[in-house]
């Protein structure tokens, strides 16, 4: 017989089945409902229930087929009008078990059987002798030593010896080099130990301080931000749909029990967490689009998966993650890892279908990868189908539990806070230093060149230049003018006198030029003498004072200044001669009363 593809949905009156039937006879048909028990064949299919809730035949129920599409639409009234059905997406969990028709096991898990346990003795005529459908496995012959040496592991540490014989993929699965042997004590330890060895300051420093592409991944919102948290059954199932995949996975999986201790559905569901932790990181690492690097990514920061660690504790599980998550990955940032506990919880809060959601993406992800698949059957595949039976309110109470946890990075002991300490004084000095460099910078820049700034000052300085050149101009013409009109000093002067007799200077009504009479030619002659020496002395001077003014450079105000002291501290109270460059240093004012050229000539 063929397990058909089928779905659930309900009101407030009945519950809707929808079966897939195709290349089938409509005239085939036959339905059985009774209280919780529903079965239906269509040959060669074949699908028996175990619902939530109890449901009867008295009239109101109705079928109808579509040809095209194959399909079934089964409308079932409810016993109880108005009754809420819960679970109806645990699709796994509504499939009877197998062998329910044949002996009771020694060990039986009363709550599988359920109500319609009384079923089984209206059918004792259709009992078989032997189930053919039991699971066979090669025998292997173990002595009882050796079955007690061997450590336990798995969801609830029931397996033991699978990697005795898949020693070519250990390496690939799980980072324990002895599974077998190895007990959990040892494997924490060795998990500790490897972190540490991991852990890189300098790739945690670099995400530290350039965290741009880390602050994009934190703003992205994975399907289960979308709906909003709530506690009610009806809205949960509303808020999370599977796809036509996951529900063929779901009917793929065999149902099962399982009969846990305390300590082991303790540990059960702490490993949840932790499988959950590691998903809610990639997730958000890759934006919801998987890629190859995933099942690496999912099973490196589950110490579940990696080390087969069990936990005794909330908070050891968060302590784990966050060091893995900032030693392996490829953002290692520990606002990734609150990021993760903060999806986890709503991922509970959005209650069994949620988790059951990511645990079968967590399946697939590992079904297409080798060998990663041997975790599925090692952990995945057992969650998948424990989760549909385990109770609402325990969903709940954890995600109320994990909410209230904190995770402090002086919990991962791996010195974080020190360390980035250190760095921020670092980077602190640097930028000190760069302050320093750029304000020296500034300081020299106007001496060097000049910027707009200091326009003024260019322009005086380039003022005073011209100025200087055109005073270095004036004073040559007329020190030359000197040398040819007989300015030789006393030396010669009679001869120049006689020959070219010196014509009336003008003389500076403001400092008039003495002048003693003379009577006779020679007192005038000697007169012009002493005064042709006194000219020649200051135009000396005065080529003096404006070669120093250029030499300064620039100062063209200071050297003026200086200039007008030295020369009033030099002349005489008869004569004053202006050295401002502005004017001509020479430049000698006649007397109020010009004298004839005959005055001079005997």
């Amino acid at each position: 017989m063929i397990t058909p593809a089928f779905d659930l949905s309900q009101d407030p009156e009945f519950l809707i089945l929808s079966i897939r039937v195709p290349y089938t006879r409509t005239s085939e048909f036959d339905l059985y409902i009774d209280g919780t028990d529903f079965k239906f064949f269509a040959k060669p299919y074949f699908l028996r229930l175990s619902l939530p809730g109890r449901i009867v035949e008295d009239g109101r129920e109705k079928a109808k087929f579509d040809i095209d599409k194959g399909l079934v639409t089964l409308r079932v009234p409810k016993e109880t009008s108005g009754e809420h059905f819960e679970g109806l997406q645990m699709l796994t969990s509504l499939l009877a078990p197998k062998g329910s028709r044949s002996a009771k096991p020694l060990i039986e898990d009363l709550s599988a059987g359920g109500e319609g346990a009384g079923d089984d003795d209206d059918e004792d005529e259709d009992e078989e002798d032997f189930d053919w459908q039991v699971e066979q496995e090669v025998y292997k012959e173990s002595s009882e030593e050796e079955l007690g040496a061997l450590q336990k592991y798995g969801f609830g540490n029931q397996r033991c010896g699978v990697f005795a014989r898949l020693q070519e993929e250990l390496s690939d699965v799980t980072d324990v080099k002895n599974p077998e042997g190895t007990t959990a004590a040892e494997r924490r330890q060795g998990r500790l130990h490897a972190e540490a060895s991991a852990f890189s300051p300098d790739h945690y420093l670099a995400d530290l301080f350039e965290d741009a592409e880390i602050k994009g991944l934190l703003k992205f919102r994975p399907w289960w931000e979308k709906p909003s948290p709530s506690t009610e059954q009806e809205e949960e199932e509303a808020a999370v749909s599977f796809t036509d995949d996951e529900k063929e996975q779901l009917r793929k999986f065999t149902n099962r029990s399982y009969l846990l201790d305390k300590t082991s559905r303790r540990q059960v569901w702490l490993g949840l967490v932790d499988v959950l932790l590691a998903y809610c990181y990639e997730a958000r690492s890759t934006e919801g689009e998987h890629n190859v690097e995933s099942p690496w990514t999912i099973r490196k920061l589950s110490g579940t998966l990696c080390w087969l660690e069990t936990y005794s504790s909330l908070q050891d599980v968060l302590v784990s993650f966050g060091r893995r998550v900032l030693c392996y990955p490829l953002y290692r940032h520990f606002a990734m890892a609150s990021a993760a506990v903060r999806d986890t919880t709503k991922i509970l809060q959005s209650g069994r279908a949620g988790v059951l959601r990511c645990l079968l993406d967590i399946h697939r992800v590992f079904r297409e990868n080798d060998p990663a698949y041997i975790l599925n059957d090692l952990y995945i595949t057992d969650y998948c189908v424990w989760i549909q039976r385990v109770k609402s309110k325990k969903m709940s109470a954890l995600a109320v539990t994990l909410q209230k946890a904190s995770l402090r990075k002086k919990d991962l002991e791996l010195e974080l806070e020190e360390l980035e300490e250190a760095a921020t004084m670092v980077a602190e000095e640097e930028e000190e230093e760069e302050d320093e460099e750029e304000g020296a910078a500034s300081d020299c820049a106007p001496i060097s060149h000049s910027d707009g700034g200091g326009a003024s000052s260019d322009g005086s300085s380039s003022d005073s230049s011209d100025e200087s050149e055109e005073s270095e101009a004036e004073e040559q013409s007329c020190t030359e003018s000197n040398e040819g009109g007989g300015g030789g000093g006393g030396r010669g002067g009679g001869r120049a006198s006689k020959d070219n007799p010196p014509q009336p200077q003008p003389v500076s009504a403001a400092s008039p030029i003495p002048q003693e009479p003379t009577s006779t030619p020679s007192s005038a002659s000697q007169g012009s003498r002493l005064l042709i020496q006194e000219l020649g002395e200051r135009v000396a001077e005065e080529l003096r004072i404006s070669q120093d003014s250029e030499a300064n450079g620039g100062a063209a105000n200071g050297g003026a200044a200086k200039a007008d002291a030295t020369s009033g501290s030099r002349s005489t109270g008869s004569t004053l001669l202006e050295p401002s460059p502005r004017r001509n240093p020479l430049l000698i004012v006649g007397a109020l009363e010009d004298r004839d050229e005959s005055d001079f000539v005997g």
